[in-house]
């Protein structure tokens, strides 16, 4: 008979079975008989980069279309919304039975359509009577939540900032605070440039930092007239420099630090018309 962990804890064979499992599990890693003391020392607040990084963990599986990574990911994103839901219980916060309570009362009353008597013929007619509703729980009127501060500071404190940028852009622009041309997006960048410029002959790093600022926000509102994504630009970007210095590495007979500037420009460019000749970039995941 085998004394491994998993004995201890027989295969599940609903969802629901392997949820209380889960639920079970990380119960115990809490536990102060006998638990984790990393699981133990965690907060909500240490949990906060875990929770951003396994839901960006969970898009790249899902760009990849590897079902298997899919999964996995899904699975560590779920164990951070049980481990922020048994932390909360142990002080009587609320407990995973409330978030689940919750979620599913407030997808009932967000979709009369569904649930109710309420009909609709479009997505769009959905999305509109959404937004009633969500106004409504929060004890806003309509107008409340249709002001575009409302609609743009929500956006700004729970978006990464490049997709914030984005969004904001774009919402500004549908209200109006839009340039007439391209070539006006073109001026305002040349102008946020030389600004950022001046800055940086300055010792305010306060400054320094709003001049950036500007002249990403800029930037970001080149893309959107360009109808380009700069978060899967710069995304590209990334992967493209990774996968160079990976060629480099393998071109190289030492470590890359033992090279000269000069001699590391010569494999910088033989590893891109490499990548460029096989077809290989961006392939790479």
């Amino acid at each position: 008979m085998s004394n491994s962990p998993e004995s201890a804890h027989p295969m599940p064979q609903t969802a629901l079975e392997a949820l209380q499992q889960l639920i079970e599990v990380v119960a115990q890693l809490r536990s102060p008989n006998g638990g984790c003391p990393w699981d133990l020392a965690q907060t909500p607040q240490t949990l906060t980069p875990y929770v951003i990084e396994e839901a960006y963990e969970v898009v790249d599986a899902i760009r990849t279309g590897d079902k298997d990574a899919i999964a996995e990911e899904l699975g560590d994103l779920l164990l951070q919304v049980v481990l922020q839901a048994q932390i909360a219980s142990e002080s009587g916060q609320f407990s995973l039975t409330d978030v689940v309570q919750g979620l599913t009362q407030k997808l009932i009353r967000r979709h009369p359509h569904v649930f109710g008597e309420v009909e609709v013929e479009t997505a769009e007619e959905v999305h509109e009577n959404w937004q009633k509703i969500k106004a409504a729980e929060k004890g806003e009127t309509t107008q409340d939540a249709q002001q575009l501060s409302r609609k743009l500071t929500r956006y700004s404190r729970t978006l990464p900032p490049l997709m914030a940028g984005m969004k904001i852009s774009q919402k500004a622009a549908a209200a109006g605070f839009e340039w007439e041309n391209i070539e006006g997006v073109w001026a305002k960048f040349h102008e946020e440039l030389a600004e950022f410029e001046e800055a940086l002959q300055q010792e305010d790093e306060a400054h320094q930092q709003a001049e950036l600022g500007d002249l990403l926000f800029t930037v970001i509102n080149l893309a959107r007239w360009y109808d380009l994504d700069p978060s899967e630009a710069l995304q590209g970007t990334n992967q493209r420099f990774i996968q160079r210095l990976k060629k480099m590495e393998a071109f190289a007979d030492r470590p890359l630090s033992d090279y000269t500037l000069d001699e590391l420009e010569t494999l910088w460019q033989q590893a891109k018309a490499q990548l460029a000749a096989s077809g290989e970039l961006n392939k790479e995941r």
